[in-house]
């Protein structure tokens, strides 16, 4: 039986509840918005199937690539609207005219993340483009499997932990599946990020239509979210999004767009300084090619120091074949791409190998975030240098008040 004592040895990935036989293990939101498994031991038979598909108690030896590549998609209109250089899209699009479905990250009717699937093109514009907050798994290892087992091809992606939770979950290899992760800085927290939609709406509804709304009131809306819209280019990239009212009549609607460099944004900042990371994530089990993932995409950051030539600020792919599944699926993409050495590969990409550190801050920001309304607010208070500031952030420490 599974049991959490320690949370930084949970990384959220759902395999423990998928594989359950007697179905007693559900997911449980904590105080910091991370799902942990919970068990009704009344139902379990101790028969260790969820510690056994665990990938943080579960590790195996790193990997390094096969080969790399520094490539983009073709299609400019594509790779506008994706994080980086568009290549999940071809990948995608060659599973889907293989009659197989894909598997990713979409936002849901509230914008919260979640996993899903699709089997048309016209459903893989949902998936494309980051979401820094962790998705919530549901049952897709599941429906992966079910879909394997009747002979229909699978994409699954995610993040590297999560791809190392379905591996484990599946428990043998199958060849119609490709498993592709991403490159990732760690998995901020669903509650922050829910606080901070109800920031964006309460605010800009004050300021732009003279309406106090709130996220619940249905008023004012969002209709998009950009995490990473490339309006100021890809390397300062913004934070984009797009508020909906409706008029008297309910016949239209008047819809206005924001959107500021990611430096400006409290939430990003907050991510970027690894305040409302997973605990799991400050010890990741997953990193270098340890998720048994067939491909790893990320950002090629760092590309105008390793290939200036093939860098025009529009956004490139970093790609790394693990296996020969992989490069086999790889080499039919019609793509720009050229071959790199993993040393150039890692250059200004450390997020491969090594896991972020946990701010001394950490705790007392999540303490914050309970009793205060306004994040940009929470994030000064945890980096301040005033005297009072930092006084303030040394007794919670010591006496956690």
């Amino acid at each position: 039986m599974i049991e959490i004592t320690d949370k930084s040895q949970c990384c959220g990935c759902t395999a423990c509840a998928n594989i359950c036989p007697k179905q007693c293990i559900t997911m449980k939101e904590d105080h910091e918005g991370f799902l942990y498994p919970l068990v009704d031991t009344s139902l379990c038979t101790d028969c260790n199937l969820c510690q056994k598909v665990c990938p943080v108690h579960n590790q195996i030896n790193e990997r390094k690539p096969l080969t790399a590549y520094a490539a983009k998609n073709k299609d400019e209109e594509i790779r506008l609207k994706s994080s980086s250089g568009g290549i999940f899209t071809l990948l995608a699009e060659k599973i889907i005219d293989e009659n197989g479905v894909v598997f990713g990250a979409r936002f849901d009717e509230n914008w919260e993340v979640t996993h899903d699937y699709t089997k048309t093109k016209e459903g893989l514009a949902a998936f494309r483009g980051s979401k820094y907050v962790q998705s919530r798994m549901g049952n897709c290892y599941s429906y992966a499997k079910q879909f394997l087992d009747n002979g229909r091809k699978v994409l699954f992606t995610g993040t590297s932990c999560q791809i190392a939770g379905l591996t484990n979950f599946l428990r043998k290899d199958y060849d119609n599946l490709i498993t592709v992760d991403v490159v990732c800085h760690g998995v901020p927290s669903p509650k922050v990020w829910r606080l901070y939609l109800k920031e964006l709406i309460t605010n800009n509804s004050k300021k732009k239509y003279n309406s106090p709304s709130s996220i619940h009131d249905g008023d004012v809306q969002i209709s998009d979210i950009s995490f990473r819209n490339k309006c100021s280019g890809w390397k300062n990239y913004s934070f984009a999004f797009t508020l909906s009212k409706s008029t008297t009549n309910r016949e239209s609607k008047n819809t206005i767009q924001f959107s500021s460099v990611f430096t400006e944004v409290p939430y990003m900042n907050i991510f970027l300084s690894n305040l409302s990371l997973r605990l799991s994530c400050y010890a990741c089990p997953a990193k270098t090619g340890k998720s048994q993932s067939d491909i790893t995409i990320a950002d090629f950051w760092g590309i105008e120091k390793v290939r200036p030539e093939f860098d025009d600020d529009k956004g490139i792919s970093l790609v790394l074949i693990y296996t020969d599944k992989g490069r086999k699926t790889y080499d039919e993409l019609l793509c720009e791409n050229l071959n790199i050495s993993y040393k150039e590969a890692l250059l200004k990409n450390p997020s491969i190998k090594t896991s972020v550190t946990e701010p001394i801050n950490r705790d007392f920001f999540f303490y914050l975030i309970m009793n205060e309304h306004l994040l940009s607010k929470v994030y000064k208070d945890c980096i301040s240098t005033s005297i009072t500031k930092r006084l303030r952030r040394v007794i919670y420490r010591k006496i956690g008040l």
